[in-house]
């Protein structure tokens, strides 16, 4: 049946199928979705951090529990995509690395760096490599 403003009629089942196929993400900007969140999360647990340093211990050890549960929700919806972040703070830096430096010229070819700071993390799916990171760097103290 055609109604008076030329669309056909439809039973609540052919309704929800037309309007799922309007509303249907594809695979690749729901898997974009996961990191833009993933990357958002990583920021906001580096601010979480410097917030508890605020607290006292017994605070502290409240809302780190409940960082931790969010932390493994994040980690889960990535596990589901098939990703996962690494954090090479602290690890030697090897131009080969998967992130960007953004203090590099103010160190000399012979310096030994390390990775100081992530600001954001790399992601990595099951082919290999998906973002790089973003990192800073400092000199190794002998």
């Amino acid at each position: 049946m055609i109604t008076k403003n030329g669309n056909k009629n439809m039973n609540s089942q052919e309704i929800l199928m037309a309007y799922s196929e309007q509303t249907t993400t594809p695979p690749e900007a729901m898997r974009e979705a996961v990191i833009s969140m993933a990357i958002e999360s990583w920021r906001f647990g580096r601010v979480f951090d410097r917030l508890l340093l605020k607290l006292d211990a017994g605070e502290q050890s409240r809302y780190k529990s409940q960082f931790r549960w969010f932390i493994k929700k994040v980690d889960e919806a990535l596990e589901h995509a098939e990703l996962r972040i690494v954090n090479v703070e602290g690890h030697p830096f090897d131009p080969g690395i998967a992130a960007t430096p953004l203090n590099i010229e103010e160190f000399d070819a012979k310096d030994s760096l390390i990775v100081d700071q992530m600001l954001e993390p790399i992601i990595m799916g099951k082919e290999g490599l998906v973002k790089t990171g973003t990192v800073t760097l400092r000199k190794v103290e002998l």
